[in-house]
């Protein structure tokens, strides 16, 4: 089982931004800065885009909160390493 989201990077290609991939239904590529998930963002459906805007903000505050733990995750990680 997929986890349901990913975090992606291309820093060969775009250097300063992240993509998170969304793998259930309705799934999606929502690319954004690296220093802040809601400048300059691109979705990119790969299922049909949903015609209800609440869930769209729904999923990508679900990103967004994905995004956070999983940043506060990487600096628990660093910590720990440090001691």
């Amino acid at each position: 089982m997929l986890p349901k989201f990913l975090l992606a990077d291309n820093s060969q290609e775009v250097p300063e931004s992240l993509y998170i991939v969304h793998t259930e239904q309705p799934r999606f590529i929502v690319g954004f800065d690296i220093e802040d998930f809601w400048q300059n963002q691109e979705i990119t459906w790969i299922d049909e885009k949903p015609e209800n805007e609440e869930l769209i903000e729904q999923l990508l505050e679900e990103a967004d909160d994905f995004l956070e733990k999983e940043f506060e995750n990487e600096e628990n990680i660093d910590e720990e390493d440090e001691e």
